[in-house]
């Protein structure tokens, strides 16, 4: 199990925020349309969508990430405690999105930046405006809860995932910067103390051949998405070798003799966890 202190080095609390100025932000998102942009389709159960809030080009539905110029977006220009918020971390941004994660959905198992080509460090943060106890990032063997009034980092070239099991709707403001001066003062006093960290089991292989058995069962009834997504969801429960959950899908087909989507979800697992040159790859991560 990694320690708290390869942990920290995946994701950190940064500071507190003005809880005045936390709740203007929340209230203007609240606001913004419901049909946000849905993007990353293959790297989620369903339920992620966002819009942007910086991006080059200034439409808020352009949501693929890439290594920009990053100006605001027609709907930062009409949230002006947002955008006096951003203004002040005084950060280079690269593109910035209000994220809506809904009720009973999953990022799956997926590493972000390496399509990126920009030699400039990547960095990535997080203002939670509103989320509940079964909101987690996972990440390094463990689950960590990102609370409401604290602006987080998280490194998204290790391998991770998001969830958010009973609702209400969790809404996120993500924004990813470069690495400058700006960005080290504000992340300078960053770390773990006082974060409730939930460190994840390793599975029994027993337990891991019964969820096996399960999915072959219900891939071989037809029901394919369901064996899928009952393995998918094992990398919440379960700290385990980066990939795992793909290589038992893999397994599942292969028992089934359905070698056309084993393979598939082995070239998925290449491109979820970047494992392939970024010459060959043509899809980005969330």
């Amino acid at each position: 199990m990694k320690a708290l202190s390869v942990l920290s080095e995946q994701v950190g609390r940064i500071r507190a925020l003005d809880p005045y100025t936390l709740d203007l932000v929340g209230r203007e998102a609240l606001t913004v349309p419901r049909n946000l942009a849905t993007e990353y389709g293959e790297y989620q159960s369903g339920g992620w969508k966002t819009l942007s809030l910086y991006n080059d080009s200034g439409d808020p539905m352009d949501a693929t990430i890439r290594d920009c110029e990053a100006k605001e977006t027609t709907l930062l220009e009409r949230m002006p405690a947002t955008r006096a918020l951003l203004r002040s971390f005084g950060l280079r941004y690269m593109w910035a999105r209000i994220a809506r994660l809904q009720p009973n959905s999953f990022l799956w198992e997926h590493r972000d930046y390496h399509e990126l080509t920009d030699e400039r460090q990547h960095h990535r943060l997080h203002i939670p405006l509103v989320t509940n106890r079964s909101c987690a990032l996972v990440t390094g063997g463990a689950r960590v809860h990102m609370a409401h009034g604290h602006l987080w980092w998280l490194m998204p070239t290790h391998a991770h995932g998001a969830c958010n099991l009973t609702g209400p709707d969790r809404l996120h403001i993500i924004m990813d910067c470069y690495g400058d001066e700006a960005f080290e003062e504000l992340t300078s006093g960053m770390g773990l103390d006082g974060v409730p960290v939930d460190v994840l089991p390793e599975p029994p292989k027993e337990e891991l051949a019964e969820h096996l058995d399960l999915a072959v069962m219900l891939a071989g009834m037809g029901y394919h998405e369901a064996a899928e997504h009952s393995l998918l969801r094992l990398f919440y429960r379960y700290a385990m070798p980066d990939g795992t959950v793909y290589d038992l899908i893999v397994s599942t087909y292969q028992r089934l003799g359905d070698e056309e989507r084993a393979a598939a979800w082995a070239a998925k697992k290449n491109v979820m966890l970047c494992l392939d040159p970024p010459s060959t790859r043509t899809e980005e991560q969330p």
